[in-house]
């Protein structure tokens, strides 16, 4: 879930020692110790790493093998005077490979990283070798230069690597705490959990844009209680709790617009990371077009409604059930119809209709815009338009629904007022 901090963990690391002139002998020994630096600069001995030498001199050949002992020790004997590679490997270790070692030399430190214990072929070994044949030897000088940068690397490597395990570990307690809270109505507190965990890491897209989707819910859920209590409670606290709901509701939505900056930027590595954060970005949608529909609907901050249809625009892209997008097209036409926002409401309830031209909310909902606009332009074309849709539901709606009374208040005004006959309207239906 969470970001990988060095990366080719399996690639061949080159190292450099300090070591002996070589024994001038038929044979002699490469013996040595095998150490893993820790992130404190300390090293500690590897046992049971794998030690193999290679004849470089060759283009084929067996490794000659042993493994470390307990404190990290190897040694082994070769021909003298020929030149070879010294592979290490393990469990736990990234292989590393040191040349132009010979008979002779006993004081190899052999420096390790941790890493996922891959062990190479001699065919990889002979490719790795051939790719190097060309670098010049080293200096003594340049040797000990070479492996101070290489012990900095491995310093660097390991705090970095100490810092992204701390990491994960604060996201996915933040995540269980935060979690366990909101399930316990505690929504302050969890929304404090899901803040420790955004903070750990604010703009990694494997867990900010989860965090901060859990965070918008736990406000959106933490102002719609201040709401009912507005409405159901002390009414000396009315206003209070209302400016409660609304910051609770403008703080999700802000959530909400952060997680899905951060998904706009991120660049998966593969078609399974791709799908985690596309699904990612649709859980946060849902919320963040819910808040949207509550903010209004509580009259919290009715002028939202005007930067909903963006948000919304971004839902129905990703939202594959029929009957839940239809659902969300018309919530849009009606928090815009609530807000005194007549023209897009118009142009949202035309999208519905579209595709359920009878459905009764959306008749009422075109048919009052439609209404207004025209009575504020003196536009006849919209006041008889409106007065078709409003017939139509008319004709067919309950009369225990909601927008009854006002329907019928419109109608008998432009039929009275303004001399209009209803004309029988037929929608297109979406293709």
């Amino acid at each position: 879930m969470f970001r990988t901090i060095f990366s080719g963990a399996s690639a061949f690391v080159i190292a450099v020692f300090v070591f002996t002139m070589p024994a001038f002998a038929q044979t002699g020994q490469i013996r040595g110790v095998v150490v893993m630096a820790q992130a404190d600069g300390t090293k500690t001995p590897v046992e049971n790493a794998l030690i193999e030498v290679y004849n470089m001199e060759v283009e084929t050949g067996a490794a000659v093998q042993t493994k470390s002992n307990k404190k990290g020790e190897f040694g082994l004997v070769v021909p003298a005077g020929k030149k070879y590679a010294v592979v290490v490997s393990g469990p736990g270790v990234a292989p590393t490979m040191s040349r132009n070692i010979t008979a002779g030399m006993e004081n190899l430190e052999v420096v390790v990283l941790s890493g996922d214990g891959t062990h190479y072929s001699e065919a990889e070994v002979r490719e790795a070798l051939k790719k190097t044949a060309s670098e010049k030897p080293k200096t003594e000088a340049e040797m000990r230069k070479a492996q101070e940068e290489y012990q900095k690397q491995v310093a660097k490597y390991n705090e970095e690597k100490a810092k992204a395990e701390n990491t994960n570990k604060i996201v996915n307690d933040s995540l269980k705490a935060g979690d366990t809270a909101f399930k316990a109505k505690d929504y302050t507190t969890a929304i404090a959990k899901f803040d420790e965990g955004i903070n750990a890491d604010p703009e990694f897209e494997g867990s900010a844009p989860v965090l901060l989707n859990y965070k918008g819910v736990a406000l959106k859920t933490r102002a719609f209680e201040a709401y009912e209590r507005a409405v159901k409670g002390d009414p000396s606290a009315k206003a209070a709790e209302l400016e409660k709901a609304k910051a609770d509701f403008l703080a999700s939505m802000d959530a909400y617009d952060k997680g899905l900056k951060i998904l706009a930027a991120a660049k998966a590595p593969d078609a399974a990371t791709q799908a985690t954060y596309d699904k990612t970005k649709a859980n946060i949608l849902n919320n963040y077009v819910e808040s949207f529909r509550l903010i209004v609907k509580t009259k919290a901050d009715v002028g939202k409604a005007k930067d909903a249809v963006p948000v919304y625009e971004q839902y129905f892209a990703v939202e594959t059930d029929p009957a839940r997008k239809l659902s969300a097209r018309l919530a849009l036409a009606d928090i815009l119809r609530e807000a005194g926002e007549s023209e897009p409401a118009i142009t949202a309830y035309r999208a519905v209709l579209e595709t359920a031209p009878d459905n009764a909310d959306a008749l009422a909902g075109i048919g009052l815009s439609l209404f207004n606009v025209g009575v504020s332009e003196d536009n006849k074309a919209k006041m008889q338009e409106g007065l078709n849709f409003m017939q139509k539901f008319a004709d067919t709606a309950p009369d225990t629904h909601a927008l009854k009374a006002s329907v019928r208040d419109a109608v008998e005004y432009l039929k009275t007022e303004q001399k209009l006959a209803p004309q029988k309207v037929a929608p297109k239906r979406k293709t």
